[in-house]
């Protein structure tokens, strides 16, 4: 399998998600995910004038904070 292949393979495990899917997961508004972006927070892919953020991150992010609390 040729380099170009095994990325290409890879790429179709990886789901990207909108700055607003990703603020309805979170419940937050669309500017926190945007701050998150610029911020470093949050790995994000640009495509254009748009932002794609993959679903994974998300989900790390999301079991970041949730670990993180003491109750």
């Amino acid at each position: 399998m040729t380099p170009e292949q095994r990325a290409a393979n890879e790429l179709q495990d990886v789901h990207f998600l909108t700055v607003a899917e990703v603020a309805q997961l979170m419940r937050v508004s669309k500017m926190t995910v945007y701050r998150m972006i610029h911020a470093g927070e949050l790995p994000a892919v640009k495509f254009g004038r748009s932002f794609r953020v993959p679903e994974s991150s998300v989900q790390e992010a999301i079991s970041g904070v949730t670990g993180t609390r003491s109750a």
